[in-house]
């Protein structure tokens, strides 16, 4: 099962992960996210990693819960950012207008694109009335296995056949970004911003 071998993937890999991701700069996608909030705004940081952005909007004022599906990234999450992580599935989500945003970095890209398309409804129940999703994915056509994880890729134009059947929520925004790992950059982001009508 994809999901049970990309968990497996960060369980045995949390240190080396964590040590190439906390200090990667996301400031300019979450400057993009956060102006569409207003200052004390909710946000879930879904798939949260090493909590490098839980942390951030934490230090900007925000009020914030993170969840992860990795055991290892919780823990060492909480360490970091100073609240409990959820250890948690994105199929575990069943919150009801809850949320101000919801930041999906780099995560949900792991999940197929049939899961994904309940995923995007729960997120979307989640959110309050006009609230903002912020998710990112590989840009390309790919699906399956690479290196150890799923990752479900997408272009501007796949993006918006599958959000169309997909999900309600209004795709207002999209962007390219270079990665911002230095040993990562040649890999090209498709960035998203979707709202809640």
């Amino acid at each position: 099962m994809a999901i049970n071998q990309t968990l497996d993937f960060y369980a045995q890999n949390a240190d080396d992960f964590i040590s190439r991701t906390v200090i990667a700069d996301m400031e300019e996608s979450r400057t993009r996210f956060t102006a569409c909030l207003s200052p004390n705004a909710s946000i879930l940081d879904f798939g949260c990693g090493s909590g490098r952005d839980t942390k951030a909007f934490l230090d900007a004022g925000y009020r914030v819960d993170a969840m992860d599906g990795s055991e290892a990234l919780c823990k060492k999450a909480s360490a970091y950012t100073g609240i409990q992580v959820k250890n948690m599935l994105f199929s575990d989500l069943n919150e009801h207008d809850a949320y101000d945003g919801i930041w999906a970095c780099a995560s949900i890209l792991h999940l197929p694109k049939e899961e994904l398309a309940d995923v995007l409804k729960r997120i979307e129940a989640a959110l309050r009335h006009n609230g903002v999703l912020y998710a990112s994915f590989k840009y390309g056509t790919y699906e399956g296995m690479r290196n150890g994880r799923y990752f479900c890729d997408f272009t501007e134009e796949t993006l918006r056949t599958f959000w169309e059947k997909s999900s309600t929520m209004q795709l207002f925004d999209t962007w390219l970004s270079m990665d911002v790992r230095s040993d990562r950059e040649e890999v090209q982001w498709l960035n998203l911003l979707a709202r809640r009508v």
